[in-house]
């Protein structure tokens, strides 16, 4: 018997393998990621380059810092300026500016407060205009310069040393940034507003879509379990027959139900109501031949030993089979929740636009998506919102689709 050993070759196949992999989990995780960031930023910070993952926020620090009273103030930078380093606070920003130009060097500004300087008497002609020129301080040099103009700026203070204030110009300075992300965005979208649609916003669709859901996922395991039960155990005539009709159903595209079932839903008076969303969608094809399946995979013994105990087929199904079929019933509840909690045409098409109160979070989202499409920020919460719940589902009830689906106890 050869015993294969490992090789490079094998290593580096392995190797590309994993890195194959981690390429392909990143691209499919990246827009997740976006859009969870996105839904913790401030809308002035979606578009700003370069992008960021990191939702961010203006620095501040408290006024006493700086020996102010009052609310925080704001933090700059000047990255393009080497004689000032670290972050400084702004705590004036209507001081009076002016713009002084060397005349060796016209290219250069020197801004100082608007009082600044000491005119000499003497003129310069800039432009075809005669200027007056200034003696001003530049860096502890006295230098002849001219004002160019008068502007508005701010008096900055050293965040590092308190002491120290310059004036300068605001546009020159960058606001410095921090994490911080904006969960105000969540109970913005939870609450928002509209005349329209009565004041009635995510946080009621978010209701109704919980209240279909689960009545939809409660529907179908128990139709389900009776149903798989009846096919799979109980002999009447004719079982094969009707199973095969019954499981025929599965194959008729929705598309095709949509009118005779709108028509339907009309005669009993069920438009705009979430009993249409429920009713419907309580029986499911699929679910049935899933429960089937995996009672027929059930050894029969263990059935005719609680026969033999005087169990009732009631008490079989309750108290035997179900706690049996416990990955089955995960299995279809998972999908029943997944296809209830994002159903969007058929809402569509049986609530009515202007009836808020019934409508459902797939419905109120896309409604939200042009009514705020400025508002990026509350469309991706809602969006969050939306995804959140299906996917705690999934990883709750994923160790059921790895289990035995005909395990039994027996030895």
């Amino acid at each position: 018997m050869s015993v294969r050993r490992k090789g490079p070759k094998a290593t580096a196949i392995r190797i590309i393998t994993y890195v194959l992999l981690v390429v392909v989990a990143v691209v499919v995780v990246f827009p997740f990621a976006v859009a969870v960031t996105t839904s913790f930023k401030r809308n002035t910070d979606i578009f700003t380059y370069p992008p960021s993952l990191i939702p961010k926020k203006d620095s501040t620090i408290p006024a006493a810092d700086v020996g102010l009273d009052g609310d925080p103030v704001p933090v700059f930078t000047f990255p393009a300026r080497d004689d000032r380093p670290g972050r400084w606070a702004l705590v004036d920003a209507d001081a009076s500016l002016a713009e002084f130009r060397p005349l060796d060097d016209l290219e250069r500004v020197i801004v100082l407060d608007v009082k600044a300087g000491e005119k000499t008497g003497a003129t310069v002609t800039i432009d075809g205009e005669e200027e007056d020129v200034f003696l001003v301080d530049d860096g502890g040099t006295q230098v002849e310069a001219y004002r160019s103009r008068l502007t508005s700026g701010g008096l900055f203070v050293s965040v590092d040393d308190p002491s120290t204030s310059v004036l300068d110009l605001v546009n020159f300075a960058t606001p410095a940034r921090e994490f911080g992300p904006r969960f105000a965005n969540f109970t913005e979208v939870l609450a928002e507003k509209d005349p329209e649609t009565n004041g009635k916003g995510v946080g009621r669709s978010l209701t109704n879509t919980v209240l279909v859901t689960i009545l939809v996922v409660l529907g179908q395991i128990i139709t389900s379990i009776l149903g798989g039960y009846a096919f799979a155990r109980v002999q009447f005539k004719g079982r094969s027959t009707i199973f095969l009709v019954y499981l025929g159903s599965v194959m008729i595209p929705f598309v095709v139900l949509i009118i005779p079932l709108f028509q339907l839903m009309l005669q009993v008076n069920w438009r705009d109501n979430l009993v249409a969303l429920i009713i419907p969608f309580a029986f499911t094809a699929y679910g049935t031949f899933l429960m089937r399946q995996f009672f027929l995979g059930i050894p029969a013994e263990i059935e005719e030993a609680a026969l033999l105990d005087g169990a009732s087929r009631s008490t079989i199904l309750w108290k035997v089979m179900v706690p049996l079929a416990r990955p089955a019933i995960a299995t279809l509840a998972t999908f029943g929740f997944l296809y209830a909690w994002n159903s969007f045409f058929w809402p569509l098409v049986i609530i009515n636009s202007g009836n808020p109160d019934n409508a459902v979070l797939s419905l109120t989202l896309s409604t939200l998506g042009g009514r705020s499409s400025t508002d990026t920020n509350l469309v991706f919460a809602g969006t969050v919102l939306a995804m959140t719940p299906p996917i705690l589902v999934f990883l709750f009830a994923q160790r059921y689709f790895v289990e035995n689906s005909a395990s039994s106890g027996l030895k």
